[in-house]
Order: structure tokens, then C-alpha cells, then sequence
């Protein structure tokens, strides 16, 4: 497994919106509790981003880090500004301490 070897914690508030961007049945497989699913590779990210808050704090992952990082990119050129890259689904949940659930 790949990560940094001193994973920071990360804050969750109560506004914070965590997005899974795997697919339906890889978030069926297990994701973080409280984690809304949108597919990058279905093109649902892209699609939702006229619908997302731009002044909310947002926190991506997926498999590896490589989708939840094109979408932070994405999510950038639209406007957003208060994203975090978690990289994978253990990573994600090491640095937020949120439980994972299937």
C-alpha cells in the first residue's frame, strides 16, 4: 500500500461534503459513512458540478487517488477552492476517522 507514512488528520465538519467518485459498485463494496457516490469515469462529477456548492469544503477519493485528483482539477477549473485530494478509500479513512461501510 502507497501513502504518505505520517497520514495527517483531516477536520470533517458538519458542512463538509465527502465525495466518493468510484464506481456504483465499487462504493457498494465498502466507502466512507456519510459519502456521496458520483462516478467520475460515468462522467457524473462533471455533470453535478453546476449543482455543487463552490463555498463548501469538499474531500475526494477513490480507488488510488487518480480519479479523486482529476475531479479536484475539475472541480478547480470550475471555481471551487476548498478541496482535498484524499487519495485512496484507506487513506481517506485514516485521515478523516470516519468508519467505513458497506
Amino acid at each position: 500500500m502507497s501513502g504518505p507514512s505520517t497520514a495527517s488528520k483531516t477536520a470533517v465538519s458538519g458542512d463538509t461534503i465527502v465525495l466518493d467518485v468510484r464506481t456504483a459498485e465499487e462504493f457498494a463494496a465498502g466507502h466512507l459513512d456519510g459519502a456521496q457516490q458520483l462516478d467520475f469515469n460515468g462522467g457524473e462529477v462533471a455533470a453535478a458540478i453546476p449543482t455543487l456548492d463552490p463555498n463548501v469544503e469538499y474531500l475526494l477519493y477513490c480507488r488510488s487517488g487518480n480519479r479523486s485528483g482529476q475531479a479536484v482539477t475539475l472541480m478547480e477549473q470550475a471555481g471551487f477552492t476548498n478541496l482535498t485530494n484524499l487519495g485512496s478509500l484507506e487513506e481517506a479513512a485514516q485521515a478523516t476517522q470516519i468508519a467505513v461501510v458497506k
